[in-house]
């Protein structure tokens, strides 16, 4: 048994020369697989091949699958995504999947890139300093989130939960989203993805839906996404995540 051609030349591209054991050892669900993740979903995606690959390792280091991981960073680097936007996802994860469970990513990632000749570290990517991160921090987050929203976050916190806001502003946003590497509307995707992949973060991702239609990701990029990320991250959670964005766009339905 063996994928469709088309599946075959799509996986070829990402893999190229690639023998995998499993079509030995598992064929029919190779078959299935590889049929379903690199032809049938890939026919409704208007995504570019890199922001496909992005989202994806977004959300597989969301799912804490380090092999699979391993094996997409290879084909994303393949395909064109840069050493540093490859960093700039797990960086990126750190404060939305937590640094316990990026810790094993990050040395993965070094790993690959180091089989691959790249030299690190690589050149910074940071754009503030102990004493800017909170102004550009506030100010990217009011232009991912909107300055009524900041406001209503910080007005509407409880006195002794308000450090929270700050750390979201400063740390979150000041010393993560302000760095240079990924263009802020992709980043909305990759956060967009992770919280998915998380799964239980359905508060968190329709603040992050209506973050993404602010920054320019509208209904049928975030159902694209989704599309693309079901097969490494299953039906339950790509529902959940269908049925946020679907409640928050009802407006944009064609």
């Amino acid at each position: 048994m063996a994928p469709n051609p088309q599946a075959q030349k799509n996986h070829d591209e990402l893999f190229p020369g690639h023998v995998s054991t499993l079509a030995v050892t598992d064929p029919e669900l190779i078959e299935t697989f590889d049929n379903f993740a690199f032809d049938e979903v890939l026919r409704h995606s208007t995504l570019d091949q890199r922001t496909r690959l992005m989202v994806q390792l977004a959300a597989i280091i969301a799912s804490q699958a380090v092999r699979e991981y391993r094996a997409m960073l290879g084909a994303a680097l393949t395909i064109g995504v840069t050493p540093v936007e490859a960093k700039e996802i797990v960086y990126q994860a750190v404060p939305y999947v937590g640094i316990a469970k990026v810790f094993d990513f990050l040395h993965a990632t070094n790993e690959v890139l180091t089989e691959r000749g790249v030299t690190l570290p690589l050149p910074g990517q940071s754009t503030t300093t102990p004493e800017t991160r909170m102004k550009k921090g506030l100010a990217v987050e009011t232009l991912i989130v909107g300055d009524e929203m900041v406001q209503t976050l910080y007005a509407t916190s409880p006195d002794d939960m308000l450090h929270f806001q700050h750390y979201l502003s400063g740390n979150c946003f000041g010393d993560t989203l302000t760095r240079t590497g990924i263009d802020i509307p992709t980043r909305e995707l990759l956060t967009f993805s992770m919280l998915v992949a998380l799964g239980g973060c359905e508060p968190q991702l329709k603040g992050h839906v209506a973050a993404n239609l602010h920054v320019g990701n509208d209904r049928a990029k975030l159902i694209d996404v989704l599309t693309q990320l079901l097969p490494f991250i299953g039906y339950p959670r790509t529902l959940n995540g269908l049925r946020v964005v679907d409640d928050a766009t009802k407006s944009q339905t064609p």
